[in-house]
């Protein structure tokens, strides 16, 4: 809403908040602070690096050694559930 003074618009929303993740997810992501957009894109590029959608359902991610404890002790999860189960891993 382009003009309205009422609206205003967040430079940085706790989208962009950097956060630590704990050492489970920092195998993904490395160790260091980090915006919740640039953990999702690490991960993001992990799945597809290991080729972990499932081919079938591509809204589905396959559980490696390394995500499984990420991901609850999950073996496939869908990848609406991926934000909050990453976001135990942040703080």
């Amino acid at each position: 809403m382009e003009g309205n003074p009422t609206m205003a618009k967040k430079e940085s929303g706790a989208f962009m908040k950097p956060l630590v993740p704990d050492d489970t997810l920092a195998k993904v992501t490395g160790t260091g602070a980090q915006s919740r957009s640039d953990v999702a894109n690490k991960l993001w590029n992990y799945i597809r690096e290991k080729n972990l959608q499932d081919p079938l359902d591509r809204r589905l991610i396959n559980s490696d050694e390394t995500l499984r404890p990420i991901f609850g002790g999950k073996a496939k999860i869908s990848m609406f559930e991926m934000t909050a189960l990453v976001s135990k891993h942040l703080s």
